[in-house]
């Protein structure tokens, strides 16, 4: 065997551990994402290339100027390529609850020289996002990992402008992963409509609008 293949393994290894302890301690507890497993969360799934970044990003429809949420944004996977996206007279708000999450994002903006994002430590909650301030916003395997999902969606709803758009992407790879109709039934329940859907159960894109 050559090292090669002793090193995939041992990072496929890696990777099935880590999942199986994140996914069993998630079964307790609507938790986010541990900083350590950032790296986890950075990786495209080659299974799931329907929810790459790229695809996301394009499925929103941006136009010139306009500003947008990244919810839970992580180290960053999806943020970049958004706020490339948004050049010239876009901005991207990048919120996520755990500081090491932030500091890793910037880093990675940083290093790609992108300057239209602003980085805040908050979470998805009542109070936190403002009124109407927001043309598009995501969530990208996020929603699970919040104890008040209906909270944290009249939020979203409430930070959107009119004629905004939620898009909500999910893997059944992910320990908190949410099925179509979970999201559709909280999402009608404060206000939203169903836009598009893109994918299959194991991995789709949900847009929503105000």
């Amino acid at each position: 065997m050559t090292m090669i293949v002793q090193v995939g393994l041992a990072l496929l290894a890696l990777l099935l551990v880590g999942t199986a302890g994140w996914r069993l301690f998630s079964r307790r507890s609507s938790l986010p994402c541990p900083s350590w497993l950032s790296w986890m969360v950075e990786l495209e799934n080659p299974i799931a290339r329907n929810v790459g970044a790229a695809n996301i990003v394009r499925r929103l429809e941006l136009q010139p100027g306009m500003r947008v949420l990244d919810a839970g944004c992580g180290p960053g996977r999806v943020t970049i390529p958004l706020a490339k996206a948004l050049v010239p007279g876009g901005e991207v708000v990048a919120v996520d609850i755990q500081s090491e999450m932030l500091r890793r994002a910037r880093e990675k903006a940083r290093s790609a020289d992108v300057t239209n994002i602003r980085f805040c430590q908050l979470a998805i909650e009542p109070g936190n996002l403002g009124s109407e301030r927001y043309d598009r916003a995501i969530l990208v395997t996020v929603l699970g990992e919040i104890p008040d999902r209906q909270g944290a969606l009249e939020e979203l709803y409430r930070a959107l402008n009119p004629g905004g758009i939620l898009s909500v992407t999910e893997m059944i790879f992910d320990p908190h992963y949410q099925s179509r109709r979970t999201i559709l039934s909280l999402a009608r329940a404060v206000g939203f409509q169903e836009k598009a859907f893109f994918g299959s159960r194991v991995a789709y894109t949900l847009n929503l609008e105000k």
